[in-house]
């Protein structure tokens, strides 16, 4: 299994639907406070499913968003099927796209999943499709230093401010038996300290490549942003 099979079939990574909710939720809110202006083209690549994709799109001309587990864009498109201004694409379709299309690009939550050299050319696909000073965003980047203990403990504290505290508990012990659990041990995750990743993205063509708050609830994730350099 890969981690794309894995998020293609069920899982139980989130513990409740309203773990789900609120997780969707806070993302689209992080989202839209990046999106530079109503007439925006955005592109959120690595969106999962989503859930509050219509509010997004309410802030914006064009949204695009990029699955690559057949099975999300499907309930993507039955869940946004009236969003006029809403594609949802693959991967390859977003390689596909015109040069200079969009504004704004955001990848939540992805990069972990991704080898060195797969992040290396999703940047080149990135920065190629952006307009000149298009904003990059990439979210919720792991430490080398962050532990699963860490972010379990952050999965109880938001937990327990969203109302889903026992789901949370009886997740944690789930996760410990699941596919997740197998593929990290597997495969890993990839992480990056600050200095890496920041020269990663700098040596893509991206300039005044900075530190800003991390999408959803985990403060001890990184989020960097910057801009498609001329």
């Amino acid at each position: 299994m890969s981690w794309r099979d894995f998020w293609n079939g069920e899982h139980a990574i989130y513990v409740s639907p309203r773990h789900k909710a609120l997780h969707y939720r806070q993302i689209a809110t992080d989202l839209i406070g990046h999106i530079p202006a109503p007439d925006a083209v955005v592109l959120d690549h690595g969106c999962g499913e989503a859930l509050d994709a219509g509010r997004v799109a309410g802030h914006c001309a064009k949204l695009f968003l990029c699955e690559a587990a057949p099975s999300v864009r499907d309930k993507l498109r039955a869940m946004l099927g009236g969003k006029a201004n809403v594609a949802v694409v693959s991967p390859e379709e977003v390689e596909a796209l015109p040069d200079q299309t969009l504004d704004l690009v955001v990848a939540n939550s992805l990069i972990q999943y991704l080898s060195r050299d797969e992040l290396v050319a999703l940047l080149a696909t990135w920065r190629g499709k952006l307009k000149p000073g298009g904003k990059l965003v990439v979210a919720d980047i792991i430490p080398p230093d962050v532990s699963p203990l860490t972010d379990a403990s952050q999965l109880l504290a938001f937990a327990w401010r969203g109302g889903f505290l026992t789901a949370a508990l009886a997740g944690l012990v789930r996760t410990a038996f699941s596919d997740y659990r197998k593929l990290r041990a597997q495969y890993g995750l990839s992480t990056y300290r600050i200095d890496d990743i920041t020269g990663l993205i700098a040596a893509a063509g991206f300039a005044e490549v900075s530190p800003a708050k991390n999408f959803g609830h985990n403060p001890h994730r990184l989020t960097l942003v910057g801009r498609k350099a001329g």
